[in-house]
């Protein structure tokens, strides 16, 4: 039997923005409903149980849920002026986190507003990661970083990724990435995660058509065979997370994480 464990990503929702307005609990009910055996909620999701650790697990055990990952993202980690407010936010995720079991952080992809893509920049996320990653050991919480391909990214391509991975010091911070994102920066999701295998500690599951659309897993081409048979080849024991940004999902997140789920069952998870 696979160790691999499958969970859910409630981005499906925040991308709705002020469009959604739901509770974190009718998440959880429709998360739990879809047959998923945990949650990797956000920072911007987590709502009214942001101070409440112990009653998100509550919540959680109620529904036969665990906590996959914790989340954690702001506007990318580059901006001089933010970075005391963003380790703060930081050092609350954390604190969160360390009340659940085999806790996990994950940080957003380094990003920059401005035009012109910097070294500069993505050295400032890199330096924020290696603080960030060694107060997540000091507490016992296990940090990975989680490159992104939307508007900004300073990680999308493949010398940007070993760029970043040549950085990270693997005492403090493993890596956790995203297929469609690792697709739509120009790569092979199966090359590339087999390149890092040995320092992924949590995956997210996404697909993408060839023309950089998001779609429902299996609608795309990703290969999701071969990289969960990669992952278990490896031993790998850890949550692996559906995520969709579809036009499907944004009018029903419900109905897209079901098919999501269903996706995985399909091919033997």
């Amino acid at each position: 039997m696979s160790a691999i464990r499958v969970g859910c990503q409630t981005y499906t929702w925040e991308m709705l923005g002020p469009a959604w307005k739901g509770k974190v609990t009718d998440i959880l009910d429709q998360v739990a409903g879809a047959g998923y055996a945990g949650i990797e909620i956000t920072n911007t999701m987590i709502g009214e149980f942001a101070d409440r650790p112990q009653a998100f697990a509550k919540e959680l055990a109620g529904r036969g849920l665990e906590l996959a990952a914790f989340a954690y993202a702001t506007t990318g980690f580059t901006d001089r002026a933010r970075r005391e407010e963003d380790l703060a936010g930081a050092r609350k995720a954390i604190e969160f986190v360390r009340h659940f079991p085999r806790p996990r952080l994950g940080l957003g992809g380094a990003a920059s507003s401005s035009a012109k893509r910097s070294k500069d920049d993505l050295d400032r996320a890199i330096g924020f990661y290696s603080e960030v990653g060694r107060l997540g050991v000091d507490a016992g919480v296990s940090v990975n970083v989680h490159p992104h391909s939307h508007f900004g990214s300073l990680l999308e391509n493949a010398e940007e990724y070993a760029y970043l991975m040549d950085r990270l010091d693997a005492r403090w911070l493993s890596f956790g990435p995203d297929t469609g994102h690792i697709i739509r920066g120009g790569q092979d999701a199966l090359a590339c995660l087999r390149t890092y295998l040995g320092r992924i500690s949590h995956l997210h599951l996404k697909d993408v058509t060839a023309e950089g659309t998001w779609a429902a897993l299996g609608g795309g081409i990703c290969d999701f065979r071969g990289i969960l048979g990669l992952l278990e080849s490896a031993g790998f024991d850890g949550w692996v997370v559906a995520e969709e940004e579809s036009g499907d999902a944004r009018r029903d997140g419900a109905a897209a994480i079901r098919r999501n789920r269903a996706f995985l069952k399909s091919i033997g998870y």
